[in-house]
């Protein structure tokens, strides 16, 4: 009998870790010698780990080009009040172009394999949301990448928006005040919350999992962290060590 109920615990564990994948957050850029966060190689590097996914984030220009950057500023230029030119002359910090997301979506479908994250950024107005939104959709669509793509958003406006232009795509939301049965009454598709949120709140997992929603932690660096929420059930994980998390 001890013996069937340490085999059922070791089955049990290895469902559990099955069941949890891992997304590299901005790419995997923690490397030796390290590279630079939403790069083309940072992209490139999260392609060879053969994890589930890489996360990016969507900006617009000034002058409306779609480009990959997590801060409101490059260089000290604010992205949407600067044209594309300007932002351009300086490159990241790996030497490598300032990438828009044409380029982007370009090397990552070099590897079908791993579903691309894109977090669209708010804007500073409603209107300014929805022409990212819309502009970021169809640039997926053109390049044949619908399958290929999740997105996640901390402006609920953008992800209702993302659902409103093509319902058949995955959308999580971010910013972690909505639960479970508000973001299904929202018609999403998952909540992906900071791992503190799914602290404070010990039963968010399980509900959202009855409800048949998507669940997403981000953004855990702590292995010990990583297996409290494998323990509850947690689908996937977003990280900054990919490395070291995909295998655990």
């Amino acid at each position: 009998m001890k013996k069937i109920i340490l085999g059922l615990a070791v089955v049990s564990t290895l469902v559990m870790k099955a069941q949890t994948q891992i997304i590299a957050h901005r790419g995997y850029w923690q490397t030796q010698p390290p590279t630079t966060e939403n790069s083309l190689k940072s992209l490139e590097n999260a392609q060879h780990l053969k994890i589930y996914g890489s996360e990016f984030d969507v900006r617009m220009t000034k002058d409306g080009i779609l480009v990959v950057n997590h801060d409101e500023h490059h260089a000290k230029m604010e992205i949407s009040e600067t044209d594309f030119k300007e932002l351009e002359k300086v490159k990241l910090s790996n030497g490598e172009n300032f990438p828009t997301l044409k380029d982007y979506l370009k090397q990552g479908k070099k590897d079908k394999a791993l579903k691309l994250i894109v977090e669209i950024k708010p804007d500073k107005t409603k209107e300014k949301e929805d022409e990212l939104t819309a502009k970021t959709i169809k640039m997926i669509k053109d390049m044949k990448l619908g399958s290929q793509c999740e997105f996640i958003s901390f402006s609920l406006n953008i992800c209702k928006e993302i659902k409103r232009l093509e319902p058949s795509f995955k959308v999580q939301y971010l910013k972690g005040e909505l639960s479970p049965q508000q973001i299904k009454d929202e018609g999403l598709d998952g909540l992906d919350y900071h791992y503190s949120v799914f602290q404070k709140n010990p039963t968010w997992i399980a509900d959202a999992k009855a409800l048949g929603l998507i669940t997403n932690a981000w953004t855990v660096n702590d292995i010990a962290i990583s297996d409290e929420l494998k323990k509850q059930g947690i689908g996937f994980i977003t990280t900054n060590i990919p490395d070291q998390l995909k295998d655990k």
